[in-house]
């Protein structure tokens, strides 16, 4: 019988991508700053997520999620 073991990185790849499709970025910052200071690469993490990503991809991304709340907000 094999067991299979999750590398950590995936499971906080994971966590990562949960927090920010439930969590705005902000509150996703907060939480990891309070919870896990210097547990993280924070910089490495940050590259690897937003390597494909440009200002205007981001910046669409967040008018994008903010019409979303407005629009939830509204209802």
């Amino acid at each position: 019988m094999d067991i299979q073991v999750t590398a950590e990185k995936d499971i906080l790849k994971e966590a990562a991508e949960i927090l920010l499709e439930n969590l705005t970025p902000s509150k996703a910052a907060r939480f990891w700053a309070s919870w896990q200071v210097g547990h993280i690469d924070y910089l490495q993490w940050r590259d690897d997520e937003f390597a494909e990503e440009t200002v205007a991809t981001l910046y669409e991304k967040v008018a994008r999620y903010q019409v979303q709340v407005d629009e939830n907000q509204s209802n």
